[in-house]
C-alpha cells in the first residue's frame, strides 16, 4: 500500500513538472518585440562641406620703387593703417640730388629758350627792314624750337626726378594690416624688393571647389526652390567652431576643371573683428533642397567592409538583410540613393538581437 502511494505521487511531481516545462518553452518560442519603421518620401536640405581657402579682400605686397639705404620702419607687424600712411622712408639724399640738378638744367635750358625768343624776334625785325635776309630768320626760329625741345627734355628729367624721390617713401595704398617686415633698419634695398604686404581683412573671400554633380544640384535646387532658396552659407574654422557671421556665395567659376572635374565657388565673409586672416583655411558649409528623398535613422543601419545594410521586414514577419547604397549623410539620418524603396518596413533599433531570417514581433513607430 505504502509502494503504490509512493508511485502515485511521483507520477504527479512528473507531470507537475511537465507541465511547468511546456510553458517555458512556449514563452522562448514566443518571437521578440521588435520596433520598425515604415519608408517614405520626404523633404529636407542638405549639408555638405567643403575645404576652403580664405583670402583678403585685398592683399597687396609693398615693394620698394627705388633702390637704396632704409632709414625709418615707420609701422610694426600686424600694425593697423591708414590709407596714404608713410610706412617706410628710404635715404633720398642721393634723390635730392639728382632733383636739384634737374632743376639747375631746367632753368638753364629755359634761360636759353628765352634768349633764342628774344633773338627770333630781333632778326624778324630787321628782315622787314630789308637789313637781312629772310634765310637769317628762319635760322633763328630754327635754334628757338632747339631751345624750346630742351626745355622740354629738362621738364621731363625734373618731373622724372621728383618721382623717383617720392618713391623714397613708400605709403600705404589701403587701409589694412601690416603683415612681416622682413628688412631692419640700414638695410639696402634694391629696386623691386618686397618691404612688406598688407591685407584688407574687414571683408574676406572663402574659394571652395564643388563636384560637376554637386554643382548642377545646386543650380537646380536655386531654379526649383526660388522662394525658400538661400544663396548664405557658414563657415566651419580650423578648430572645429562654426564663424559666428553667415556667408553669401557671390559668383562661380565660368570653367570646370578638366583635371579635377570641379568648379570654383566664391563666398563674402564679413570680418568685422577681424578674426579671419588673408591664408586661413577652414570649411564652407553649403546647403540645398532635395525633395521626395528616403531618410533612415543611423541606428537602423549596420556598416560592414564599407557596405550599409537593413534588417527590411518580410510579410511574414521575418526580417531579412538587405545592402543600400546611400547619397549622403546628415545629422543622425543617411539619405538613400539605391536599394530601398517608399514602403519597405526596416528593423528601427534593436538591430544586434536580430539576424538574417529572424522572425518578429513587429511594432510600427516613428522614427524621423
Amino acid at each position: 500500500m505504502k509502494f503504490h502511494y509512493i508511485l502515485i505521487m511521483s507520477l504527479f511531481v512528473a507531470l507537475e513538472s511537465c507541465k511547468v516545462s511546456g510553458k517555458t518553452d512556449d514563452t522562448a518560442m514566443k518571437p521578440p518585440v521588435i520596433p520598425v519603421i515604415t519608408l517614405a518620401e520626404k523633404d529636407t536640405l542638405l549639408f555638405d562641406q567643403y575645404v576652403a581657402d580664405i583670402q583678403a579682400y585685398q592683399n597687396v605686397e609693398i615693394r620698394a620703387k627705388a633702390p637704396g639705404f632704409l632709414d625709418k620702419i615707420l609701422v610694426d607687424e600686424g600694425a593697423e593703417v591708414k590709407k596714404g600712411q608713410t610706412l617706410f622712408l628710404i635715404n633720398d639724399e642721393e634723390y635730392q640730388v639728382e632733383l636739384s640738378r634737374a632743376k639747375a638744367t631746367l632753368s638753364s635750358t629755359m634761360a636759353e629758350a628765352k634768349a633764342a625768343e628774344l633773338e627770333v624776334k630781333r632778326v624778324k625785325t630787321l628782315v622787314e627792314k630789308n637789313v637781312i635776309s629772310k634765310t637769317e630768320l628762319e635760322l633763328a626760329e630754327a635754334k628757338l624750337k632747339a631751345a624750346e625741345a630742351k626745355v622740354s627734355e629738362a621738364r621731363s628729367a625734373e618731373e622724372n626726378a621728383r618721382l623717383k624721390l617720392s618713391y623714397t617713401s613708400i605709403k600705404a595704398p589701403f587701409s589694412g594690416i601690416i603683415n612681416r617686415i622682413p628688412f631692419k633698419l640700414g638695410s639696402l634695398i634694391s629696386e623691386g624688393a618686397l618691404l612688406t604686404t598688407v591685407s584688407d581683412v574687414q571683408t574676406v573671400y572663402a574659394y571652395f571647389n564643388v563636384s560637376e554633380s554637386e554643382y548642377l544640384h545646386y543650380i537646380k535646387s536655386k531654379q526649383h526652390n526660388k522662394a525658400t532658396h538661400s544663396d548664405s552659407v557658414k563657415l566651419i574654422l580650423a578648430d572645429g567652431s562654426r564663424y559666428l557671421q553667415d556667408g553669401l556665395i557671390e559668383t562661380v567659376e565660368g570653367e570646370i576643371d578638366e583635371s579635377t572635374g570641379s568648379i570654383a565657388f566664391r563666398a563674402k565673409f564679413s570680418n568685422p573683428h577681424k578674426l579671419l586672416k588673408h591664408g586661413s583655411s577652414g570649411k564652407v558649409e553649403l546647403n540645398a533642397s532635395a525633395n521626395k528623398v528616403i531618410m533612415i535613422p543611423q541606428k537602423a543601419v549596420m556598416e560592414i567592409q564599407d557596405k550599409n545594410f537593413v534588417f527590411v521586414l518580410n510579410q511574414d514577419n521575418t526580417v531579412k538583410m538587405k545592402s543600400f547604397v546611400p547619397r549622403t549623410r546628415i545629422d543622425n539620418y543617411y539619405i538613400v540613393k539605391t536599394g530601398l524603396s517608399t514602403g519597405d518596413k526596416i528593423v528601427y533599433e534593436g538591430i544586434q538581437s536580430v539576424s538574417d531570417g529572424t522572425a518578429i514581433t513587429p511594432k510600427e513607430v516613428s522614427g524621423m
